[in-house]
């Protein structure tokens, strides 16, 4: 099993990720509100008080356990279907690594 972790960066796109995700047979997620240190470092009052953007807007980072290697890539398909190539800045980053043991989970929860 592996556990895929991806930070979005744009919140906006999140409900696409996740029917994404559901067709590529993910079919659960953990989803955190998260801010990198770039964007916490950013945070200086009244100095964007004329910006068109939020820069206080985080990111959204979602978990998911998967079986096998091919459930990874197909998730990481699904995933630049949405973003676009996650080589191209402002897109997220995706990144997964083995399990060696995991409790708690059921079959029908996330693996199928």
């Amino acid at each position: 099993m592996f556990m895929i972790m991806f930070v979005l960066n744009d919140r906006k796109q999140i409900d696409l990720i996740l029917d994404e995700w559901n067709a590529a047979g993910i079919k659960g997620a953990t989803l955190v509100e998260s801010t990198g240190a770039y964007r916490h470092r950013m945070r200086i009052p009244g100095r964007y008080a004329y910006a068109t953007t939020n820069v206080d807007e985080g990111n959204i980072t979602l978990f998911a356990i998967v079986p096998d290697q091919a459930a990874v890539n197909n998730c990481l398909a699904a995933t630049e279907k949405v973003v676009g190539d996650l080589n191209e800045p402002h897109t997220g980053v995706f990144t997964y690594w083995l399990l060696s043991n995991v409790k708690g989970i059921m079959k029908h929860q996330h693996i199928e």
